[in-house]
This record gives structure tokens, C-alpha cells and sequence, in this order.
């Protein structure tokens, strides 16, 4: 990994208005780049629809596209024009109608997309299983790039540390997580910073801001997070850019601010014998208020 800016670029959206919101992330990807020369730009999840839709899967279908495609070709020549990689998210055209995925794309400088993530962990009223409209992914997914390696999640992902610690073995030093999340700031703040110090990455969670279809309301606050678990930047709950350089060595000290070495390494010092059980399917022994199989 090398020392560079990364920014995340939070910013309302149009429900449903696919060609409206390419246009916008176009010029916040933009401003972005503007702002804080940086070099990698994240944008929040499904940015161009908003994350409930108000159509069944079929619809979304045909309001969508495949990646790469057409109704996102501006997203890659600003990436191009730039000169800057993009992580987009948005919801992506699957192999026939009615199949559609929740989808992040990584594209790099020349305008080339380079990767793809499929969600993986649909929230429950997501799945098309149980009556909402995205069809899960089954692959994590990291690249290799000229800033470092980069790996791919999405929102609810978060809540599933088995991912990311999948991702941190396959060589994630950054790992970007777009997200749609309305759960409490003390959850986002919390998931973000575990995910980071459990497997010492960089966490680049860019959240949703203002409202979609349901109606819901997104709360921002998207976040950079240190592999020693540090906030570097926080956006408020409004549209704006954070950004910050990222260090390419960053774990020589155990805390902030001061000089106590650092001894340890989550991923070599793991205990494998103690994980026999881990890909083991269960349930919580206490009750939500409704489960959706």
C-alpha cells in the first residue's frame, strides 16, 4: 500500500431517478476529487435508486443495468477524466429478468471496472427469498491496485465479521463499505471501528444521507477508520466530502498520540484449532420481533 487521499462523498439521492443520481454522484465524485486530490472515491450504497425501491424485482430490472453498462458509462469516464478509482455502488442487472444484485463496482483510472461485489448479507427485507427484490452474492472480493489492495462489502455486511476477516486474509488492507444503514450511529460507529481493529484494515464506510421510497431517512455520518480503530474522519448528517491520507504503516503503535509499541497481529496470532465450528449454520437463542428465512 502506498500513502494516498481517500475520500467518501455522501449526498442525497432521487428515489428511483436512475439517470438523475448518475449525474449527481458524477459531480460529487468530482468535488470530491476537488476538495482533497483524492484518489480513491466512495459513494454510498445503491446511489441510484435509493435502497427501497417502489417496484417489484422485475421493474428494478429494467430500471437498472448490467456492470458495466450503459446508464453508467458517466461514472467511468469522470473516473477516467479524474484519473481517480471509484468505488459504485448501485443495484446491477443480473442474467435474466427479475434476478438483481446489490452491487459495489471498483473502477479504476482509465475508466476500466476492475472488480464487482455482490452483497452478500441481504438484509431481511431485502431478500427476494423472503418477498423483497436483491438475489445475494457468494464471492468476497479484493483487488489489487497501485494505492493498495482493496476489498469490497456493503452495508448489513458489516454486521458479519466471518467477511471481513475473509477479505483480511485474501490481503485487504482497505476495505470499503458503502452502506444504506438506519440503525443507530452508536451501531455504525461501533461495526465500523470492530471491523477495523479486528483485522487491521482501513474501514471506508460511506452512509446514505436523506430519504428514499419507504419513506426512510439516512443519517450520513459516513466514516474513515484507522487499523487502530481511530475515527480520522466523520462526516455530519448532512451531504458533504471527508477525506483523509492514508498512512501505509499503520500499526507500529498501539494507540494515537502516543509512542507504546505495538506487539501483535489479529491474523497471525488467531487460534485456528479453537474455530472448528465456524461455517456451522445457528440462530440466536433469543427472539427478534420477526425472522425472515
Amino acid at each position: 500500500m502506498i500513502k494516498f487521499v481517500a475520500a467518501c462523498a455522501q449526498f442525497a439521492i432521487a428515489p428511483m431517478q436512475v439517470r438523475q443520481n448518475v449525474q449527481k454522484a458524477a459531480h460529487w465524485i468530482e468535488r470530491a476529487v476537488r476538495e482533497s486530490n483524492a484518489r480513491l472515491v466512495i459513494v454510498p450504497e445503491t446511489i441510484t435508486t435509493g435502497f427501497t425501491p417502489d417496484v417489484p424485482a422485475d421493474e428494478l430490472w429494467d430500471a437498472v443495468d448490467t456492470l458495466p453498462g450503459e446508464k453508467w458509462r458517466l461514472i467511468a469516464e469522470t473516473a477516467q477524466k479524474l484519473c481517480v478509482f471509484v468505488v459504485f455502488p448501485t443495484y446491477e442487472r443480473g442474467e435474466e429478468r427479475g434476478v438483481v444484485y446489490n452491487s459495489a463496482a471498483l473502477i479504476d483510472p482509465r475508466g476500466e471496472i476492475i472488480g464487482v461485489y455482490r452483497k452478500t448479507h441481504l438484509f431481511p427485507t431485502e431478500r427476494k427469498s423472503a418477498g423483497g427484490w436483491s438475489t445475494p452474492g457468494t464471492q468476497p472480493v479484493v483487488v489489487e491496485t497501485e494505492l493498495g489492495n482493496i476489498g469490497l462489502t456493503i452495508c448489513y455486511d458489516g454486521d458479519f465479521p466471518e467477511l471481513y476477516r475473509c477479505e483480511a486474509i485474501m490481503g485487504a488492507e482497505i476495505i470499503c463499505r458503502p452502506s444504506a444503514l438506519l440503525r443507530s450511529f452508536e451501531i455504525w460507529e461501533m461495526t465500523n471501528k470492530a471491523r477495523a481493529y479486528d483485522n487491521h484494515v482501513y474501514i471506508l464506510a460511506c452512509n446514505a444521507i436523506g430519504p428514499d421510497t419507504k419513506p426512510h431517512y439516512y443519517f450520513g455520518h459516513s466514516m474513515i477508520v484507522s487499523p487502530i480503530a481511530q475515527v480520522q474522519a466523520l462526516a455530519r448528517g448532512t451531504e458533504e466530502v471527508i477525506a483523509v491520507e492514508l498512512d501505509p504503516d499503520p500499526i507500529k503503535r498501539v494507540t494515537y498520540g502516543a509512542q507504546t509499541p505495538m506487539i501483535f497481529d489479529h491474523l497471525q496470532d488467531r487460534n485456528l484449532a479453537a474455530y472448528e465450528n465456524i461455517l456451522t449454520k445457528a440462530r440466536s437463542h433469543f427472539e427478534p420481533a420477526k425472522r425472515y428465512e
